[in-house]
């Protein structure tokens, strides 16, 4: 059972993760690189976010994919 304190805190973990992938993703974008460096950043952020969002859904049945 999921009581509401980890709740909480899973929830503002991911929202803090959303608010620097967020940053990420436009600086990526505000640099300008040149188009095959700019598919690359923004395909790399996204597989990192990806992972970040899989862990913190597999910690909820105990088995996290990266352990910090």
């Amino acid at each position: 059972m999921i009581d509401a304190s980890s709740l909480i805190g899973i929830l503002i973990y991911i929202i803090i993760i959303g608010c620097v992938f967020g940053l990420l993703w436009w600086l990526v974008g505000y640099i300008g690189l040149p188009e095959p460096f700019n598919k690359v950043a923004r395909v790399v952020l996204a597989v990192i976010a990806v992972l970040f969002l899989i862990s913190i859904l597999l910690s909820f049945i105990g088995h996290p994919v990266l352990k910090w």
